[in-house]
């Protein structure tokens, strides 16, 4: 792992990017910032939901955040997909060539919290090797129920603020991940194939604290349920105490 230079963590403040995340600050890599792409009502290559509390986690984290505000993606109707991820690429790749000039001893990589998604996974490594940086994925291909365990006993807390596949109700909506959480998703795989840690897009996540926080998120929110498909629509969030 390259030791001289910056890293950036592609960041949005769900539970894969954040332990992508504190992965590297444990490895001991200088992560300068934090960068954020706010996509819009849909993505193939980003986490979409509540994407701006983002910036209160970067807050709570004492990391710099990098905020891309694409055009519309124009993601919701597309005949072909890998020319739309291809596509979405294009505004995160030219933030970092910006972001690039200003670091001092330039850009060392990106860290990114891919775990079995080859579309996305392909097209950052395609992307770092353009811009001859290095990529940092700890959660790459690991056990999905593993790498749970793993983030509930380093004391991440973690909600689910969307959820969108069968066995997934509107009970989900606004839960927290714990080790029961778990076992009954374990269940539901069994069942009907959903993955572990969401990485379909069965649900999304955002970390309200962990290790790398000083100050835990607070969150008070509103249930939006569309059927068979909901999310949480955040009415406030804040930063609560700060650790001892």
């Amino acid at each position: 792992m390259t030791d001289s230079g910056s890293w950036v963590s592609l960041f949005s403040g769900g539970k894969d990017s954040s332990w992508a995340l504190y992965r590297a600050l444990e490895e001991g890599l200088n992560v300068s910032h934090l960068l954020t792409v706010h996509p819009g009502e849909d993505s193939y290559m980003y986490h979409v939901p509540e994407t701006r509390l983002a910036g209160l986690a970067a807050e709570s984290i004492g990391i710099p955040l990098v905020d891309v505000e694409p055009d519309d993606l124009d993601a919701g109707d597309v005949d072909d997909v890998g020319a739309q991820g291809d596509r979405e690429i294009e505004p995160l790749e030219a933030a970092l060539v910006e972001l690039q000039s200003d670091l001092d001893g330039g850009l060392a990589g990106v860290t990114a919290g891919a775990v079995e998604s080859e579309f996305q996974t392909s097209r950052i490594q395609e992307m770092c090797d353009r811009l001859e940086i290095g990529l940092f994925a700890p959660l790459w291909q690991r056990d999905p129920l593993e790498l749970g365990r793993e983030m509930l006993d380093a004391g991440f807390e973690i909600r689910i603020i969307q959820v969108a596949a069968h066995g997934l109700d509107e009970s989900w909506l606004g839960r927290t991940l714990d080790a029961d959480a778990l076992t009954e998703l374990v269940e539901l795989n069994d069942e009907y194939g959903v993955h572990v840690l969401g990485e379909g897009g069965e649900f999304e996540t955002f970390v309200t604290d962990g290790p790398h926080m000083d100050r835990p998120i607070e969150l008070e929110y509103e249930t939006v349920w569309e059927g068979t498909r909901g999310h949480i629509r955040v009415t406030d969030a804040r930063l609560g105490e700060a650790k001892e």
